[in-house]
């Protein structure tokens, strides 16, 4: 049985994006740019682990590292989307060449952004696949 995966948010609730990457540095500085933006992070460092993530933790967005040890971003979102197979999902990856960015978007992903992150290009693209998928931006954090 397929998820929903077009679960709305709870009024009052920050979205949840879950977050792959087998480099640690790299999942930790793209959480810790997310938190403070006022979304709900989960970590994964490798695709099995994201997936099981995706089983029990409701995740209204996933990004990707491409280039990780046994199974690639791709791989892993193609067994994330048997069990929600709406799910948006952002690919990052220090290789960008045009096969790899076709077979993404065959794959359904909302954009590919190159590695190293710019954090800018990060949050607008993330703000863009919320709204896509769930017809509302992200709230803004509250002031200090």
């Amino acid at each position: 049985m397929v998820a929903e995966a077009r679960t709305p948010v709870e009024p009052g609730r920050a979205y949840s994006i879950l977050i792959t990457d087998d480099d640690r540095g790299s999942r930790e500085t793209l959480s810790g740019l997310l938190a403070d933006r006022g979304f709900q992070t989960l970590q994964a460092s490798c695709g099995e682990e994201a997936i099981d993530i995706v089983r029990v933790e409701i995740v209204h967005l996933a990004i990707f590292d491409m280039h990780m040890p046994r199974m690639t971003g791709l791989e892993a979102l193609e067994q994330v989307r048997l069990l929600n197979d709406l799910l948006p999902a952002i690919l990052v990856t220090a290789d960008a060449t045009r096969e790899l960015i076709r077979q993404a978007f065959a794959a359904q992903v909302f954009s590919v952004i190159p590695k190293p992150v710019n954090k800018n290009i990060v949050l607008h693209t993330l703000a863009r696949a919320l709204v896509q998928a769930y017809g509302e931006p992200p709230a803004e954090p509250a002031g200090p």
